[in-house]
C-alpha cells in the first residue's frame, strides 16, 4: 500500500482544508485542489487515513469531468499542474481549476431510496417535500431520479435535507432551477452508464459554483466512492441494505460500536481501513473498466 497522505503541505497559500481536500490558491482565478487520504464519515474527519485514496478519487472525478462535460461544464482546466506537483505523492491527487463562487447547497440526486431519504420517508412519507409511493422498501428503486437537496453544514456540523424552494429561497430560482437540472441530467447519465459495467449508483452528491460571467459549472469532485453510494448490481436485493463499494463499509463499523457521530471520531481498525481501500478500487476497476492503472493502490 502507498504511503497514506493525511494533509497536504505546498508553498502556495492555503485557502480551505476540507474534510478531504485541501485547495490553494494559484495566482488570483485559479486553484489547486488535493485530495488528501482523509476520511469522513457522518461529517466528522476519521483520525486514520486511508492509504491511495485521494489519487482514486481524483482520477475517478477526472474519469466523470470528462465523461459528463456535455452535459454541464466543470471547473477543471487544460493546462498542466505546477511542477512543484511532479512527484508522486501529489500527481495523481491534484488537479488545476477555475476559481468559482461555490453554491450553498449540496446537490443530491437519488434513484433509490436508502441512507438519510429512507429514514425521512419513514417519518414523513416525503423526501425534501415530495411525496412519495406508500409502503416504498429500504433500497427500493424510485419511478424517476428526484433531486433532495441538503444544506452545507459547518465544520462539525451535519448537513441536513432542505427542499427544493429552500434552495430557491438562497440562491433564486432560475439558478436553483438550473442546478436540479444538471443534478438529474449527469446522474442519470452516470447511472446507465454504470449499469452496463454491473453497478448502480444508488445516489450522488454534486456540487457546483459560478464563474465570473455567471456560469453555473460543476466542482469539487463528481461520482466517487466518497460521494455516491455504489452496489454490484447482481447483489442487489430489494429491502435490505446491498454490500457497496463505497465508504459504507466504514459507516457500518462505526454503527457496529455506537459511536455518538460526534469528535472525536474513533480509530478503525487495519481491517476496516483495507477493506475500505479495496472498495474504492473496485469501484474505480468498474466504472473505467481499468485493469491497470498507475492511480491504483498497488
Amino acid at each position: 500500500m502507498p504511503a497514506p497522505l493525511s494533509a497536504s503541505d505546498l508553498p502556495l497559500p492555503l485557502l480551505h482544508r476540507g474534510k478531504v481536500r485541501d485547495v490553494y490558491a494559484l495566482g488570483e482565478t485559479e486553484l489547486i485542489i488535493v485530495a488528501t487520504d482523509r476520511l469522513s464519515a457522518f461529517d466528522v474527519v476519521l483520525p486514520d487515513p486511508i492509504p491511495g485514496k485521494g489519487a482514486l478519487l481524483t482520477q475517478l472525478s477526472n474519469f466523470w469531468f470528462a465523461k459528463t462535460a456535455h452535459l454541464c461544464p466543470n471547473h477543471l482546466l487544460d493546462a498542466p499542474l505546477p511542477v512543484l506537483l511532479d512527484c508522486d505523492i501529489y500527481r495523481l491527487r491534484s488537479v488545476r481549476c477555475k476559481r468559482l463562487r461555490a453554491l450553498p447547497v449540496e446537490a443530491i440526486a437519488r434513484g433509490y431510496l436508502v441512507g438519510s431519504g429512507f429514514k425521512e420517508y419513514q417519518a414523513t412519507g416525503s423526501v425534501c417535500g415530495l411525496r412519495l409511493p406508500s409502503n416504498l422498501q429500504l433500497a427500493e428503486k424510485l419511478g424517476a431520479p428526484i433531486f433532495t437537496p441538503s444544506s452545507k453544514a459547518a465544520a462539525g456540523d451535519h448537513d441536513e435535507n432542505v427542499s427544493f424552494d429552500a434552495v430557491v429561497a438562497l440562491i433564486g430560482r432560475d439558478l436553483a432551477e438550473q442546478v436540479r437540472a444538471a443534478t438529474l441530467a449527469i446522474y442519470q447519465f452516470a447511472a446507465e452508464f454504470a449499469a452496463d459495467r454491473g453497478v448502480i449508483i444508488a445516489d450522488t452528491k454534486l456540487e457546483f459554483g459560478l464563474d465570473e460571467q455567471g456560469k453555473l459549472l460543476v466542482m469539487d469532485e463528481m461520482l466517487t466512492p466518497d460521494s455516491s453510494r455504489f452496489w454490484p448490481a447482481d447483489e442487489y436485493v430489494i429491502g435490505k441494505n446491498p454490500p457497496s463499494y463505497d465508504k459504507q463499509f466504514a459507516r457500518d463499523y462505526l454503527e457496529s460500536i455506537q459511536w455518538n457521530k460526534k469528535p472525536p471520531a474513533p480509530h478503525l481498525p487495519k481491517s476496516v481501513i483495507y477493506g475500505t481501500i479495496a472498495r474504492y478500487a473496485q469501484a474505480f476497476t468498474h466504472l473505467t473498466a481499468a485493469t491497470n492503472t498507475q492511480a491504483m493502490p498497488q
